[in-house]
């Protein structure tokens, strides 16, 4: 099985650090808990996929960190998110605007929801650098055609002049793309941006993605329900269910031994093109909801392998391999 798992041998320095991060919102039912210890450390150059159901917390997380959780009703309880050695949870809102786009950027699942349809493409590049970056005005809009040139948008000197709806779903996330990367930021997070997209424009779109990782050495953390975007793009995976990380490790570990309950049931979900079979695999059950969440493991209603300690304890993580955690009791 191909993977990336070359790129994050080129470095070992943590540019991300994420510890005991808890994102809570406060609604009528009760305290919904989105994120709720999650833990993770990202490498220059290094990708990290993050899997689960939607409502797992993938979103929140990414959210949490840039801090747009909207508040109320939502709110960043608890955790440390160091970005090259600066807390941004210590920031202020207007020294985290600085760090938005600079340092730390985000492509969301639809382009059509982060382009403004009264603005021109070129008007929307240029924005980020004109706010980020110290150069001559006359050199903004010669900026914002080279990155434009950079994620392959064709005829860019005519195109700057169009507006989003004048562009196709590949060009417009192509122009997300290029307004993420505008200002060479040390962390790129990808928010399932290969969703809207049909396959022949996603595998154009993986591609300019690692590209443009291997050119800058960009750190990316990539959110997706596809495993075969996981093996194509991922260094090291990270499996969420209910606002936790349940597993992570590297691509291979996770897929040749899986270790907990759920990442073998998703795994198991995938189709698999040489198998005949009357009826696809699906997990069972619903997951719990977020504000009434079970004293012991989130995902012992729905396992096969359930003990009585599963439903009276949350288990902590184990170690499965160097690098490679589980946490589930089977494992103890």
């Amino acid at each position: 099985m191909a993977t990336a798992e070359t790129s994050a041998e080129t470095s070992q320095e943590v540019v991300l650090e994420v510890k005991d991060l808890r994102t809570y919102f406060r609604t009528r039912w009760g305290t919904v808990k989105a994120v709720d210890g999650v833990s993770f450390d990202l490498r220059r150059g290094e990708t990290l996929g993050l899997v689960g159901e939607s409502g797992s917390g993938k979103s929140v997380t990414m959210l949490s960190i840039m801090r747009l959780i909207p508040i109320p009703p939502g709110r960043i309880v608890a955790g440390t998110i160091t970005l090259e050695g600066q807390d941004l949870l210590l920031l202020t809102e207007s020294e985290m605007s600085k760090v938005r786009g600079s340092q730390i950027a985000l492509i969301i699942q639809d382009p059509m929801t982060s382009l403004n349809p009264v603005f021109t493409i070129g008007n929307q590049v240029t924005e980020a650098i004109r706010i980020h970056q110290d150069i001559p005005r006359k050199s903004v809009m010669e900026k914002a055609l080279e990155v434009l040139r950079k994620v392959n948008i064709p005829a860019v000197e005519s195109r700057v002049r169009d507006y989003p709806h004048q562009m196709s779903g590949g060009m417009r996330q192509r122009v997300v793309g290029a307004i993420g990367i505008s200002c060479q930021p040390s962390v790129l997070i990808a928010d399932e941006p290969t969703t809207s997209l049909d396959v022949t424009i996603q595998a154009q779109y993986l591609k300019l993605l690692r590209d443009i990782q291997q050119e800058s050495n960009l750190a990316l953390i990539f959110i997706t329900h596809d495993f075969g975007i996981v093996a194509k793009m991922c260094d090291r995976v990270a499996v969420m269910y209910a606002g936790k990380i349940v597993e992570m490790g590297s691509v291979r570990d996770i897929f040749n031994n899986p270790s907990h309950p759920y990442t073998e049931a998703l795994m198991a979900s995938v189709p698999k093109m040489d198998e005949d079979v009357d009826r696809l695999y699906a997990i069972e059950g619903q997951p719990p909801a977020l504000h009434d969440l079970p004293v012991g493991c989130a995902f012992a209603a729905r396992c096969p392998y359930v003990m009585d300690r599963c439903i009276e304890e949350y288990p902590p993580e184990f170690p499965v391999a160097e690098g490679h955690y589980s946490a589930c009791w089977r494992l103890a």
